[in-house]
C-alpha cells in the first residue's frame, strides 16, 4: 500500500544542505553573478585562478540569499583576496 495516505503520521522538518551541498537557484537571485564568472573562466580557458574574484562574489550573493550556508570567506580561501580590498579602502580613506 502507498505510504501517500499517511497524511498525519509524520510531519515534514525542513533543515538547512548538508555542508557541500547547493540548493538550486530557481528564482535566479544569483544568476547575474554566475553569468560573469562563467563568462571569466571561459575566457581564460576554464582555468579558475584569474576567476577568484568572480567566484568570491558569487559565493557572497548565495550566503547572503540563504542558498548556501553562511561560511567565513577567509575558510572558503579567501583571505587574499579580503587582505587586498582592505588595503584598497585604507589607502583611499
Amino acid at each position: 500500500m502507498s505510504t501517500a495516505m499517511n497524511f498525519g503520521s509524520k510531519t515534514f522538518k525542513p533543515r538547512p544542505p548538508d555542508k557541500g551541498s547547493f540548493p538550486l537557484d530557481h528564482f535566479g537571485e544569483c544568476k547575474e553573478f554566475k553569468e560573469r564568472f562563467m563568462k571569466c573562466l571561459r575566457t581564460n580557458n576554464f582555468e579558475n585562478t584569474p576567476c577568484r574574484n568572480e567566484s568570491k562574489e558569487y559565493l557572497e550573493c548565495r550566503m547572503e540569499r540563504q542558498l548556501m550556508s553562511k561560511e567565513p570567506l577567509e575558510k572558503l580561501g579567501f583571505k587574499d583576496l579580503l587582505d587586498v580590498s582592505k588595503e584598497a579602502k585604507e589607502r583611499t580613506s
